[in-house]
């Protein structure tokens, strides 16, 4: 049994690399290819356990989740993926992060603006800056407005981002307005239990990526901007209908019908056509981790 560390995951699955595997997982999700179990929440949503099984070559994964929201990083999780008479242990906090990351990498490539170069990330917490790897893997973004109701917390993490990408210029702040009036995509990864903005305070063009709000009673997105958009997209029509607080508003409210929910891998076969504002919402779907671990398992396998 081989046991990786955050750091043998981080060295081994690079964030290009990370995308590369997700998109595939989607791909592979779309086809059939995979048995998901219904997710397993105990404890409020404290704990969860999350399973995939992938049926062409018979390899699974599974995950155990902690959730506290008032810790950071707020996740802490263990993953095990299991082969034919093979299996790997790895820091599942940081395969959570990644790919988090590499689904809204794969989202953002679908449908933000091809020449986007303004993000605004909306978020401090330990699923952050995942997100802005993600997007700056895709896009040629050049500005980065990080912002949190912490100042000192914003101001740390982009002088961090700052070290790792030199060549984009991070602007800390608290004003979710100002870092949003002029972006071209925005990633949102709070735990809010209400919107974090108007629609009103969107530009026109602009695509809007929402990880935080994992829980039927969380909600990052208004309403309005789910009715007005382009493209929603969802990462599994089915866990997005029980999982996802603004998805759930949206349908009972008459705001959106199941029918105007766009699957992830449904768009890699017949890729949209964006205009206006876009979004893509997540909630977290088992071959995700799958795709992390499996990547990290053909490593030492060739290792």
């Amino acid at each position: 049994m081989k046991v990786l560390s955050a750091e043998d995951v981080r060295r081994t699955v690079p964030m290009p690399a990370a995308i590369s595997a997700v998109r595939d997982a989607f791909l592979e999700l779309a086809a059939g290819h995979f048995v998901l179990p219904a997710r397993q929440i105990f404890g409020d949503g404290a704990v969860l356990v999350m399973s995939a099984y992938h049926t062409p070559s018979r390899t699974a994964v599974v995950k155990k989740i902690g959730i506290a929201l008032d810790q950071v990083p707020a996740i802490r999780a263990t993953v095990i993926w299991t082969g034919a008479g093979e299996q790997l242990v790895a820091d599942g906090t940081s395969i959570t992060t990644l790919r988090t990351g590499a689904v809204v990498g794969v989202a953002t490539d679908l449908l933000a603006a091809p020449d986007a170069t303004r993000l605004a990330l909306l978020g401090t917490g330990g699923q952050a800056a995942d997100q802005v790897r993600a997007v700056l893997a895709v896009r040629p973004i050049t500005e980065v407005a990080v912002t949190g109701r912490d100042a000192t917390r914003a101001a740390a993490l982009a002088k961090t981002l700052a070290a790792e990408f030199p060549a984009v210029h991070f602007i800390p702040g608290t004003s979710i307005d100002d870092a949003i009036i002029t972006a071209d995509v925005i990633c949102c990864a709070t735990s809010s239990s209400t919107p974090l903005f108007s629609v009103d305070a969107l530009p026109d063009r602009v695509h809007v990526n929402a990880i935080g709000a994992f829980r039927p009673t969380m909600r990052e997105l208004p309403r309005d901007l789910l009715a007005a958009a382009s493209v929603v997209m969802v990462d599994q029509r089915e866990a997005a209908l029980e999982e996802s607080g603004e998805i759930i508003d949206a349908l009972t409210s008459g705001t959106l019908a199941e029918s105007d929910l766009l699957e992830l891998g449904t768009a890699l076969t017949t890729k949209p056509d964006p205009t206006g504002r876009t979004v893509f919402k997540s909630v977290g779907v088992g071959p995700q981790d799958w795709a992390i671990a499996a990547a990290l398992a053909a490593s030492v396998r060739s290792s």
